[in-house]
């Protein structure tokens, strides 16, 4: 693939298929596509966007693109809150939104987007 043609297509308003998608996605992130490069295809889909099933393969690729983490087994039959975000520094809401919830009972599972660090508030 290359990502000259990728570019220009979405340019074009046309549709990438899921391999474009995931060959971006798994280019960019080993360094083998220019930062340029990103930008004008963010460009492109930025002025001429993505239908639904262009979004849901870019998610998953972006997913997918390193290590995924498994809690299977973690929170055995136990209903479980992710309160998520960025991590920047425009969050105003977590400090306040998931003692809230700890309080109320529910479990709340946090982790940051920055940092990564894990953050467990259990009020019980």
């Amino acid at each position: 693939m290359n990502i000259i043609k990728i570019i220009e297509k979405k340019r074009d308003k046309k549709e990438l298929v899921k391999e474009e998608i995931e060959y971006f996605i798994k280019e960019y992130t080993a360094g083998n596509i220019e930062d340029y490069q990103a930008s004008s295809l963010l460009m492109a889909i930025y002025l001429n966007g993505m239908n639904d099933r262009e979004l849901k393969d870019l998610t998953l690729a972006m997913a997918n693109s390193s290590k995924v983490l498994d809690f299977d087994g973690v929170f055995k039959n136990e209903f479980v809150l992710d309160k998520h975000s960025t991590g920047g520094v425009g969050d105003k809401i977590t400090m306040i939104a998931v003692p809230i919830a700890a309080a109320l009972g529910v479990k709340v599972f946090k982790m940051s987007g920055r940092g990564l660090r894990i953050y467990r508030w259990n009020s019980r």
